[in-house]
């Protein structure tokens, strides 16, 4: 209860600091700035020498057409607006970049928005910004054409931000996720769509995130909470309420490569409808999550990926998930799983622990796989311990066929493996 308080008062002061910063970006426009400076389409080498000479409380108009850009940046200035005329009015376009890196590019920014345009097919990340506060990111798309491995991995990145607001934005065919929040510190995701990605969204080692009234759908992965060795920081206290999380069943188009291995989204199975995985303080509610025909919820630890997990445990990395409460949340699954699952590892597995539950007890009748997955790796690994729930996993939804306790400890043992359809131990009490 005590954190859940915590994370209460966290909430409260972020949504008072994101409705005023909001509606003062991105609803005065041009207003309150120093210089304001307008460009339109055939003005591409001023347009990129503007960004690299903006001075603080400057803001940019991009006015509608479509530009060709190899890519854009701005570093080290404060107070900046990026604005164009709509999201179907301007549009920006990378696909004659040179070379791999992101098509917008910002570095330590302290009061940066961008809003009203389209970005589209560059070779790396749409839009990367980092190390920057009071982000606001709104009615944007970000987009590639083809959703294959050739896309780039982030449609829309902030990395090592605090305050960041993506709010009405749409996101296609990312090969890692649309919209990434990574190893960042208060942000809120809203009204936002994502479709045709790897995974929809992605929440990694980032603390104190709301994402809410979104919709996910027909990405392999609709949601993903995530906290990965190795990185800046441990992440936490993240809620998601009031989402659409449907259809998400589409193969797994990961690059080979820093975010294909073993600890990279390529380990989501097609047929997701959300992931947490190595996360704590975490909480799922009153979300519609419909047809993702894998697995609804999967809750797994970094063991369950990495067999070196333990080696990697520090301060800012704990491989096992805690404090997980899941509830009020409509949840339903088709009735098998689509094909893109059985041609992957993971999918593979969720289709072993089907066959298993169906072996184990003939009255089951060849049911689904349960719609919640829980790989029931706990802290007992680490302390030798015997509590039945020793990390807080708290489940409150009523309904047939809601869960299963996958036993992946023992997945390699047939004799010992034991997957388990009772959840008394993870109701919330």
């Amino acid at each position: 209860m005590r954190n859940h308080f915590y994370l209460s008062a966290i909430v409260a002061v972020c949504c008072f600091f994101f409705s005023c910063s909001s509606n003062k970006n991105a609803g005065e426009a041009e207003k309150g700035y120093i210089t304001t400076l307008s460009f339109g389409p055939g003005e591409e080498a001023k347009i990129a020498e503007a960004f690299l000479s903006l001075k603080d409380s400057s803001s940019i108009l991009l006015k509608a057409g479509t530009y060709s850009f190899d890519n854009l940046s701005i570093a080290q200035a404060d107070h900046i607006l990026i604005k164009g005329e709509g999201k179907d009015k301007t549009i920006l376009d990378f696909s004659a970049q040179s070379q791999g890196g992101e098509g917008i590019r910002v570095t330590n920014v302290k009061g940066f928005t961008i809003t009203d345009m389209t970005i589209r097919d560059s070779k790396g990340d749409l839009l990367k910004i980092n190390n920057s506060r009071d982000v606001v990111i709104t009615d944007l798309n970000a987009v590639w054409k083809t959703a294959d491995s050739t896309s780039g991995g982030y449609a829309i990145y902030p990395v090592m931000c605090k305050n960041v607001l993506i709010e009405n934005c749409y996101a296609e065919g990312s090969s890692d996720a649309g919209i990434y929040v990574g190893q960042s510190d208060s942000a809120i995701v809203r009204n936002c769509k994502a479709a045709k990605n790897v995974a929809g969204c992605e929440i990694e080692n980032t603390t104190n995130a709301l994402v809410y009234n979104n919709e996910f759908y027909d990405n392999t992965a609709g949601f993903l909470i995530f906290d990965l060795p190795g990185l800046s920081q441990r992440g936490g206290y993240v809620k998601a309420y009031d989402n659409y999380f449907h259809d998400n069943n589409h193969r797994n188009f990961a690059k080979s490569g820093s975010f294909g291995t073993s600890w990279g989204v390529g380990n989501a199975s097609p047929g997701s409808g959300i992931i947490i995985l190595a996360a704590s303080h975490i909480e799922i509610y009153n979300n519609r999550i419909i047809n993702n025909n894998a697995s609804a919820i999967t809750i797994a630890s970094g063991f369950a990926v990495d067999d070196k997990a333990a080696e990697k445990i520090n301060d800012q990395y704990a491989p096992v998930s805690q404090d997980i409460k899941i509830h009020d949340n409509k949840i339903e699954m088709g009735n098998a799983f689509p094909e893109p699952a059985f041609e992957h590892h993971i999918g593979k597995m969720l289709v072993a622990i089907e066959q298993q539950l169906n072996a184990q007890d003939a009255g089951r009748n060849n049911k689904r796989i349960p719609m919640i997955m829980y790989d029931g790796i706990s802290s007992n690994i680490l302390t030798n311990g015997t509590n039945a729930n020793p990390d807080g996993i708290c489940i409150e939804q009523p309904g047939e066929n809601m869960f299963v306790n996958a036993d992946l400890l023992h997945i390699q043992n047939p004799g010992k493996w034991r997957p388990s359809t009772d959840v008394t131990p993870y109701t919330c009490k």
